[in-house]
């Protein structure tokens, strides 16, 4: 099978998997036998979507559907975030965006992407960059295992130019797969993604890359070609929580190392 730029191969199995003192019993799982590409982590992947092998999935009368993460700076020193599973013990001031449902990719995280706010400026972008669309797959998702957030082209766009008319400086550059890049320090604008009920206002932290070498500093983020997805770097040092009974997704800050 694929996963993501990836081809895997190896073995279904099943066994009992306990995780902390709770067992799961008859618990079916991958073993890889060889990876092709650099999408798949040598430690594996843990599997959080809806699909029906995922851990949650799985363990639904363990844990209801119910989960958070924090992940840490990826400088972080100790790079130790946290997973909690189930309802117990997860924030009780958060707050909530409905999860849609995609018929055409159900296992995803879908929200309502309403706008997006660079410093106090709502940039301009046309409706149908951000419409949740089931017939298409076209929207907005929230996932863990894409690193950088990435919006279709309209969108990209749009953000992209406020950034820089903000930073106010002329020598941009590109680096890779990023575009908008300097090789002096910058004062650099929030991003606030405006979701429906809920706003999550993104720190320098969250949007910029450093190079390891040549000084070079980027705007963490790129163009799409038909789907939005709000990837981890911005998450980070985010407490995310899935509650999928009751279809909402949450978001609060929290420092996760």
């Amino acid at each position: 099978m694929t996963y993501g730029g990836s081809t895997i191969a190896g073995n279904l199995s099943q066994d009992t998997v306990t995780l902390a003192t709770d067992p799961i019993p008859n618990y079916t799982f991958g073993c890889l036998q060889k990876t092709a590409g650099n999408s798949v982590p040598p430690q594996g992947l843990l599997g959080l979507g809806r699909g029906p092998l995922s851990l949650l999935s799985q363990s639904q009368n363990l844990y209801l559907s119910t989960f958070s993460y924090c992940l840490p700076n990826f400088r972080s020193l100790n790079f130790s975030g946290s997973l909690k599973l189930g309802p117990n013990g997860q924030p009780l001031r958060i707050k909530y965006t409905p999860l849609l449902k995609n018929p055409r990719r159900p296992s995803l995280y879908y929200v309502n992407l309403v706008s997006i706010r660079v410093g106090r400026k709502i940039v301009d972008i046309p409706p149908n960059a951000l419409a949740f669309n089931p017939s298409t797959g076209a929207g907005t998702i929230i996932d863990s295992g894409t690193v950088f957030t990435r919006l279709v082209q309209p969108a990209y766009v749009a953000v992209r130019d406020e950034f820089r008319r903000r930073v106010r400086v002329a020598n941009v550059t590109s680096l890779g797969g990023f575009d908008t890049c300097y090789m002096v320090p910058i004062i650099v604008p929030t991003i606030t993604l405006m979701f429906s009920g809920m706003n999550v206002t993104l720190p320098q932290e969250n949007l910029l890359i450093h190079s390891t070498a040549g000084g070079i500093t980027c705007l963490a983020m790129a163009s799409a070609p038909a789907l939005n997805v709000i990837g981890n770097m911005q998450q980070q040092n985010h407490r995310v929580l899935f509650d999928v009974p009751n279809s909402r997704v949450g978001f609060a800050r929290e420092q996760c190392s």
